[in-house]
């Protein structure tokens, strides 16, 4: 088992490395156009997710006029079911600003026993977001 890091992103190299993850699995793996993938940066707090110091996945959290949305977490290929996603959501979620009340995010279907394990719970009906298929989930209990 590799040793998971991980850190909230301070510095452009770090930035590019995001980006490359974020490519490499969503516009790549899963054929998500590139244009839709890469939007809200500025506003966004990004996290880079290390396994033995290599770069391994990523995700973000930002503001919306909702509550907090979390987003964007990829995880490459070669770290997954290593702890990878479990340990950039833990670590996201303690970056939220105390008064996040509502925080929600849009879970592909694969991804949403993950989310569940961290108090989020499925509200509505399924939706498809860039092809994929999705629910909103809320978290309930933190």
């Amino acid at each position: 088992m590799p040793t998971i890091t991980v850190q909230k992103v301070n510095d452009f190299k770090d930035l590019e490395s995001v980006f490359h993850i974020r490519k490499t699995v969503f516009v790549v793996e899963q054929n998500c156009p590139a244009d839709l993938e890469f939007e809200n940066e500025d506003i966004s707090h990004h996290f880079l997710a290390f396994a033995d110091g290599e770069p391994a996945g990523t995700g973000r959290w930002r503001q919306t006029d909702k509550g907090y949305k979390c987003e964007r977490f990829a995880v490459l290929q070669d770290y997954r079911n290593y702890g990878v996603g479990s340990k950039l959501l833990e670590t996201l979620l303690n970056d939220l600003p105390e008064d996040a009340s509502y925080v929600y995010l849009h879970a592909q279907l694969t991804a949403m026993r993950l989310y569940a394990k961290f108090g989020f719970e499925a509200e509505g009906d399924m939706f498809q977001e860039a092809g994929i298929q999705h629910y909103k989930m809320v978290r309930k209990t933190p």
